[in-house]
């Protein structure tokens, strides 16, 4: 298969850099991690604004989607500058109510659409950490064939990622959807969950080689750049390789993901995550974060002493990369996936 984004497909990709370069998101990510959320709500709102949320939610409750491939197109981009707040949470959040339905899905999803509402979740076999939940306006939870609404988001917990902090929801809340529907419908949810996670992934890596390219084509040694070394040449190399080779899992994922929802029978926002599915999205998880951790370790080694401070901004790239490689499946569950797929 030869796969190429659409004219359009690449004009939202750079009206979402475009957007982004000039938010400062370091800055929003300093407020972020210090708990003033406002500069991250502000600039969710713009990103609601372009479309984002909406491509996880179907037309039915405000939402254009769902829409894998133009999720990816977003989720690389949010990645490249680090924005922060439950990205991938609120996505899947939007693919779990709406294969839900009912009540639930009337009161949230338009709000997820139209970024009035972030939301964090947990699910079964992913552990029980919901990022940024004290940030949600909304902490779902997965037991078995129930959804809940957390009663409280809980303690935090430590996290490399000081501007990705996590919660373990406090137990209890009345269920607000159950039925064997819900199954389906969770499965599908922790598909997105990982997916839009390596979309992040990726982003983030292509930043950290990036910005690792730029510094050393102007550090010098013994009266040259360090970027003309042939060492220096190849591990950046072998860094652009790995997150070249993600890429089209990536969007071989998102294709897989489509096809759920366009198969015969399937109604909108009803995709209950097939085997092939999840065996394609768990190869781009497994291939993106590996990649771009890969990135935060050649980023680190070849900026040197200058990589561990905490003026660099630079530094909010590489805290980001090994949690975004753990979440929503570690490598190791990945493969696994892959194998039993």
């Amino acid at each position: 298969m030869r796969f190429l984004l659409t004219d359009e497909q690449r004009e939202f990709g750079r009206s979402l850099d475009a957007l982004l370069t000039a938010a400062d998101t370091p800055a929003v990510l300093r407020a972020w991690a210090a708990g003033d959320h406002g500069p991250g709500r502000a600039l969710w709102g713009r990103l609601a604004d372009a479309g984002v949320f909406a491509l996880a939610v179907p037309e039915a409750y405000g939402g254009v989607g769902p829409l894998p491939v133009e999720a990816a197109v977003a989720c690389v981009e949010l990645g490249r500058h680090a924005v922060p707040g439950p990205v991938a949470e609120t996505l899947a959040a939007g693919v779990l109510l709406a294969g839900a339905g009912g009540p639930v899905a009337e009161e949230w999803l338009p709000g997820i659409a139209s970024g009035a509402a972030l939301v964090s979740l947990t699910l079964e076999g992913y552990g029980p950490y919901a990022p940024d939940a004290d940030a949600a306006d909304a902490v779902f939870t997965v037991s078995g064939d129930e959804l809940r609404l957390a009663p409280d988001p809980g303690e935090p917990s430590a996290s490399a990622d000081p501007a990705r902090r996590l919660f373990r929801p406090e137990p209890g809340g009345a269920p607000v959807a159950k039925g064997p529907a819900l199954r389906a419908a969770a499965r599908a949810a922790g598909d997105w969950a990982a997916f839009a996670t390596a979309a992040l992934a990726l982003g983030c890596g292509e930043e950290l080689l990036r910005a690792t390219v730029a510094y050393v084509k102007q550090r010098t040694q013994f009266g040259v750049p360090v970027g003309s070394f042939q060492a220096v040449k190849h591990r950046l190399a072998d860094t652009l390789l790995g997150l070249e080779f993600a890429r089209p899992l990536l969007y071989g994922a998102a294709v897989e993901l489509a096809s759920e929802v366009s198969r015969p029978g399937a109604g909108a926002g009803s995709a209950e995550g097939s085997p092939g599915a999840g065996a394609a999205v768990a190869a781009a998880k497994v291939t993106a974060g590996e990649a771009g951790y890969a990135a935060a370790r050649t980023a680190l080694q070849l900026h040197g002493a200058i990589g561990y401070t905490e003026e660099l901004d630079l530094a909010w790239w590489l805290r980001r990369a090994r949690p975004l490689r753990d979440a929503w499946g570690t490598p190791s569950a990945c493969r696994a996936r892959v194998l039993a797929g």
